[in-house]
């Protein structure tokens, strides 16, 4: 028996981009200001927020756009959307990571140095898709996400002014992700024409 799926016109974009936005919006202001000054409690809830809003959602809205589009092919009508797929899936779980490692009290941020570079990578690759396909907003925030990792990155060998800069960029990128949820959110439900 073959069973056929209606096409989907709503994928869960606005999740994925609340859930790493609102993660953003979090550690950005700390990671930019100090405040709250890092602490067993602080880490704990920052640990918390972490593996649930930017993890969780992320996570979520990508097995969901990837069993979409794999097994019940119900968003075919985008295949951009497999990029996405692959960012909140891998977003979702590198996520879950950094949660629980600020939540235990962290750990060597140096481990965090190959990780950056890989995430580099699949930015440049998500910055590349979205704006091939004409999605700029999407794609700037592939760009913002590449800056985040370079910071990233120099934050993990010891900079101070790449804790600096993520923090700014976490919170630049916060914004825009709100942004992009309204936009979608929005597009989605009243039919308007905000996210590109």
């Amino acid at each position: 028996m073959d069973v056929t799926f209606a096409a989907s016109a709503f994928p869960p974009l606005a999740l994925g981009f609340f859930g790493l936005g609102t993660g953003y919006l979090i550690y950005g202001p700390q990671e930019l200001f100090g405040w709250p000054k890092t602490d067993e409690r602080v880490d704990r809830g920052m640990g918390t927020w972490g593996i649930w809003m930017p993890g969780f959602c992320q996570f979520l809205t990508g097995i969901i756009l990837f069993v979409g589009l794999t097994w019940f092919q119900v968003f075919t009508a985008n295949p951009a959307l497999y990029m996405a797929a692959l960012a909140f899936t891998a977003y979702g779980i590198h996520w879950f990571a950094l949660g629980w490692n600020r939540y235990r009290g962290g750990t060597d941020r140096r481990t965090n140095s190959g990780m950056c570079v890989a995430f580099m990578v699949l930015s440049a690759l998500g910055a590349t898709v979205f704006f091939h396909v004409g999605d700029w907003p999407v794609g700037l925030l592939f760009v913002l996400l590449f800056v985040i990792y370079v910071c990233h990155f120099f934050a993990s060998v010891g900079s101070d002014l790449g804790e600096r800069g993520l923090g700014l960029f976490h919170t630049l990128a916060g914004a825009w992700l709100m942004y992009l949820t309204f936009a979608v959110a929005v597009d989605f439900a009243l039919g308007f024409h905000w996210a590109t």
